[in-house]
């Protein structure tokens, strides 16, 4: 194990997490929650943090997107070589499904912080000699197959994962689960804890939880109870078998089905939102649990364009392990801080130009929506009057780039993703627009960088956080948003960007209305005519923003509130 030799003897916390976004290359990752998970791993190097990060290897990854000549995506699997980037460790472990035995065989990325200091990353693998072929299989596609092939993945996960760590010679104090596909760990560790049967006192459970949620950390990301992961029992029993009786099961995860946030937040010590108004929808939801908020941030060296950050390292030296410092952004000169973002903006038309064939203008302001599709994200928002939006762009013109992956089985967000292409083709005259295929993290850095404007437009409050327009402040890019998510907590109208909206559930007429007075009454005219209110406002946006929304401070606050408490 001389690979893991410099971890083994500091590691105390596993984070486990479906996801992981360590590189574009790396296809082990769909969208904001994987992107989460990279950017807590990059700070937890920068940091020092004793944590090792626990995954699935994911061979055929999500979605690789392409679009068809209707406009309509065309999903295949986005295979990598895991070779060229991870090691293969020598060690296996068997976790039992459906009653014969599955190995599960890990492999190590190093990933390493600008400053040299790195954490360790084990991706579970089940693709081995000693597995039939259809267990081969179970880690392969990220969030693909059916009921039967996910809970498969999340017994990988929760209970593979913890065996690996014991196999590895990993001394584990703390678990925080990254969402609920890591909470059978929870039964693992119920197992781990059982008391002897002398040692049970009249009317005990014979697993005592208490042990569990000294150890466990839960935070939980999905608004609704409708997304939760939910299997049914007969399924549980047939492919668990007997690891736990299931009415123990029950007690914990639900009487009716196994949900796996109810059996999370049952055995966990600390639970979690990842924003203030995110923790109290959970708590609406799952009522008599004390849920904290710790909103979510960004690694500020990974999302910064490197023009910025070169104008930042020479202003504020520090700035990338203590991100707090650039609260004062607003003192550079608003000459350097207009050149850099034309910089970043002219890297961000040129692949518009490589990758769409549409050869945009720098001096016209860029919108940019991009983030998983699918319904309430509402990426055809800007589309519910098409007159009037013509009719903006028309007086002011603008021009925008989409990008963002539906899920193959999500019918909604790809009839999105042909409706936005018929609009490009509908209103090319009068507004440039562009859609990226296949959203990862390269394309996601060029747009958060250059555009002009960040748009986002949840149903609230669908939107548990969110991240993308985070990054896009710490490059001085304004957000125009509806108060939802992090927005609520990180909004100063005309200071950080603009509210579309009044922060009320629902109406999306009236948003719609909203966001178009907006554009051409507030966002436009100032573009066009007052540049130095707008550079005001981007350094507001880096200094206000980037100072607080990052994850050098989210974990800190982990590390005090509930890794070390």
């Amino acid at each position: 194990m001389n690979q893991l030799e410099p971890f083994l003897h500091r590691t105390r916390i596993a984070y486990f997490t479906m996801e992981i976004a360590l590189r574009p290359e790396m296809h082990t990752y769909s969208g904001g929650l994987g992107v989460l998970a990279g950017d807590i791993a990059r700070t937890c190097a920068d940091l020092h943090l004793p944590l090792v990060f626990v995954t699935l290897l994911s061979r055929a990854g999500y979605v690789h997107q392409q679009i068809d000549i209707q406009g309509a995506q065309v999903s295949q699997p986005n295979v990598w070589r895991a070779e060229e980037w991870a090691e293969q460790l020598d060690a296996m472990v068997a976790a039992t499904i459906e009653g014969r035995e599955v190995w599960i065989r890990p492999w190590l990325y190093r990933l390493t912080s600008p400053l040299g200091e790195s954490v360790p990353v084990l991706l579970l693998d089940t693709n081995v000699e000693q597995n039939r072929p259809m267990d081969r299989e179970i880690t392969d596609h990220l969030y693909g197959g059916d009921e039967s092939y996910r809970f498969k993945q999340e017994i990988v996960l929760g209970i593979g994962g913890a065996l690996v760590l014991q196999a590895l010679g990993f001394n584990i104090t703390h678990y925080h689960l990254n969402e609920g596909h890591a909470a059978l760990l929870t039964l693992y560790l119920l197992r781990q804890f059982r008391l002897s049967a002398g040692e049970i006192a009249p009317g005990q459970a014979a697993y005592e939880p208490l042990y569990v949620r000294e150890r466990c950390l839960f935070t939980t990301h999905t608004p609704v109870e409708a997304a939760f992961d939910k299997f049914s029992y007969s399924l549980v029993h047939r492919i668990l078998g007997d690891y736990l009786e299931i009415d123990e099961i029950k007690h914990f995860g639900g009487r009716d089905e196994l949900n796996m946030t109810q059996l999370a937040l049952n055995l966990s010590g600390y639970i979690n939102g990842v924003s203030e108004r995110h923790a109290e929808t959970v708590k609406q939801i799952f009522p008599g649990y004390h849920v904290r908020a710790i909103t979510n941030g960004v690694h500020p060296a990974t999302w910064t364009h490197p023009r910025l950050a070169s104008l930042y390292q020479k202003s504020l030296p520090q700035w990338a392990v203590e991100p707090e410092v650039l609260e004062r952004a607003d003192q550079v000169p608003d000459e350097a801080i207009w050149n850099a973002h034309q910089e970043a903006k002219g890297d961000l038309l040129a692949l518009i130009k490589r990758c769409g064939g549409l050869e945009m203008r720098v001096d016209v302001p860029l919108i940019a929506f991009a983030r998983r599709m699918t319904a309430y994200k509402r990426p055809d928002l800007i589309f519910s009057d098409i007159n009037r939006l013509t009719g903006i762009a028309r007086q002011r013109p603008f021009q925008i780039a989409f990008a963002g992956l539906a899920h193959p089985r999500d019918e909604s967000g790809q009839r999105l993703i042909l409706a936005l292409h018929q609009y490009i083709r509908q209103l090319s005259d009068t507004i440039p627009m562009v859609f990226l295929p296949n959203y990862d993290m390269a394309i996601a850095g060029r747009l958060v960088a250059g555009a002009d404007i960040w748009l986002n437009t949840p149903l609230a409050p669908l939107e548990a956080s969110g991240t993308s327009g985070m990054k896009a402040a710490l490059n001085g890019v304004l957000n125009m948003s509806v108060l939802d998510g992090w927005w609520i907590e990180g909004h100063i109208e005309g200071v950080t960007g603009w509210a579309i909206g009044d922060g009320k559930l629902g109406g999306s007429r009236n948003q719609a209305d909203d966001l178009y007075d907006r554009l051409s009454h507030t966002v436009l005219p100032l573009y066009y005519d007052n540049r130095t209110h707008w550079i005001w406002m981007m350094k507001q946006s880096i200094s206000k923003i980037g100072s607080y929304f990052n994850t050098h401070r989210m974990m800190r606050r982990y590390a005090t509130e509930a890794y070390f408490r």
